[in-house]
């Protein structure tokens, strides 16, 4: 009797005679990461380079603050939202954005990737925190 509940868990029984166990932390981050790139590729085409070129001479100008910097992310992706119709959770296609801005710099630029990184954590930190924590207890 291997019944489904409403919530979508499986019911208390066990089976063999071991309880069945959670996925596990890694396993719930990487059901979430292989969405997100499903999404993100989707989204890959839509990133124009001059999106990309823009944000690399920002994170190569030395002078600006890492505040800064991230604030010019969140508006590169700010303006990309807008430009890409999505039926997806707002908060989601903006994260994966975000993530994609990343690779693209990077791609660009591997020089830069430790600021980029760190901006782009603090940035997800901000803009993303509650939101990637429900996404996570909802998978697990």
């Amino acid at each position: 009797d291997d019944e489904l509940q409403t919530d979508g868990n499986r019911s208390g029984h066990f089976q063999n005679g071991e309880p069945e166990l959670a996925p596990t932390n890694e396993e719930v981050i990487r059901i979430i990461a292989a969405q997100l790139a499903e999404i993100g590729d989707q989204f890959n085409k839509e990133i124009q380079g001059r999106v990309v070129n823009d944000l690399v001479q920002h994170f190569l100008n030395e002078n600006l603050s890492n505040e800064e910097i991230t604030l010019h992310m969140s508006r590169a992706v700010g303006e990309l939202i807008r430009r890409i119709p999505s039926d997806m959770d707002q908060e989601k296609a903006m994260l994966v954005l975000a993530m994609l801005l990343t690779k693209k710099i990077l791609n660009t630029v591997p020089s830069l990737l430790y600021r980029v990184f760190n901006t782009t954590v603090n940035y997800m930190n901000q803009q993303f925190h509650n939101y990637i924590v429900d996404m996570v207890s909802k998978t697990a």
